[in-house]
């Protein structure tokens, strides 16, 4: 017998495989780090990366026939935004990850949404503060606390890992918000301004990199595994996952996309677990678990609400009726006033 298909389940399979693959991607990411850290600088790790995703975005931006934004005042917003949202977390995740396994770096990734969330409300002005998300905001907060286990005591290199890890997602807290008050709604297309990033963040690690880390080694003195890890963290981590972000943003929407963030972590622990045989401590995944619920309760996912889809109209209204419709009058559609055939004029003193 058949299973019966449904426009749902055609639906659900047109986004799902991307949405999986996205979360093994970002996921891996942690692993690719631990690797490239291994020989490179962790500011090396970073510019390598961010330069070869935004040659991969540049070779998409090609493809599409799209074009780099020219407005002057947009570049300098993205210049905040490679700054904080992209060279300075990607390099705190190195940093961290020299201290702590690359699945604790996985599980403190997952803290995004909740930092974000106070952010938005109390700085930019983005959302609003409800007793659903402050209460989601508490429980994630004793996530938190679970994660670092402090009842052991704090101190050590481990806490300063985590520390750095948990700073690299509050980079991101204060880049989501900031990016939905200055550039959410502008002409340019997310890919184009997303390569502008790319490329003022590559710009800036250049001049800092020499500076903190000193000139970056030859690749050819590098292993295999370090060349192939840094280019799949710019390809496939910083390249290509946008491109699938933004197809299953367009299939499944905007807050479907965003579980993703629940499926990172997972991927991050198997991955650590099976390719690098590290190992948790048994309160660490406990506190994730506890992160990631109240990330659910701040977003709504428990609150059984759903919102009515609204039909389209079928035609479009003329300037006649949005005037009507403005003055709050009701339209009905008259029928066509045909005019009278005029009188021919035989005489011009008619006219007068």
């Amino acid at each position: 017998m058949s299973a019966v298909i449904t426009p749902d389940t055609v639906a659900l399979r047109s986004w799902l495989p991307g949405f999986v693959a996205l979360g093994a991607i970002w996921g891996s990411s942690f692993l690719f780090i631990k690797v490239g850290i291994s020989e490179l600088h962790p500011v090396h790790v970073t510019l390598g990366r961010v330069g070869a995703g935004a040659l991969t975005l540049l070779v998409v931006l090609a493809v599409l026939r799209d074009r780099l934004p020219r407005d002057p005042v947009l570049w300098l917003h993205t210049a905040v935004l490679a700054a904080v949202g992209v060279a300075l977390p990607f390099t705190l995740f190195g940093y961290g990850e020299q201290r702590v396994s690359s699945m604790l770096a996985g599980i403190w990734n997952a803290t995004t949404p909740l930092l974000v969330l106070p952010l938005a409300v109390l700085v930019f002005r983005t959302e609003r503060m409800t007793a659903r998300r402050a209460a989601g905001l508490g429980l994630g907060f004793a996530g938190v606390l679970v994660v670092l286990g402090v009842w052991r005591g704090l101190g050590g290199a481990e806490f300063t890992g985590q520390l750095m890890c948990l700073a690299a997602a509050a980079c991101y807290g204060v880049s989501i918000p900031y990016q939905r008050r200055f550039l959410a709604g502008r002409a340019e297309s997310g890919l184009a301004i997303s390569v502008a990033q790319l490329l003022m963040a590559t710009a800036q690690l250049a001049i800092a990199a020499p500076l903190i880390a000193g000139a970056p080694p030859v690749p050819t003195r590098l292993s295999a595994e370090v060349v192939a890890s840094v280019l799949a963290l710019g390809a496939l981590g910083t390249g290509l996952a946008f491109v699938i972000n933004m197809r299953n943003i367009r299939l499944a929407g905007a807050s479907t996309a965003s579980m993703v963030t629940y499926v990172i972590p997972v991927f991050a622990v198997l991955i650590g677990v099976l390719a690098l045989g590290e190992h948790l401590a048994w309160y660490q995944p406990v506190g994730a678990a506890i992160v990631l619920a109240g990330v659910a309760v701040s977003q709504g996912l428990f609150s059984g609400r759903r919102r009515r889809p609204v039909a389209p109209p079928a035609v479009a209204p003329d300037r006649w009726q949005v005037r009507r419709h403005r003055s709050r009058r009701s339209w009905r559609p008259r029928p066509p006033v045909r005019a009278e055939p005029r009188a021919r004029v035989t005489n011009r003193s008619a006219h007068v």
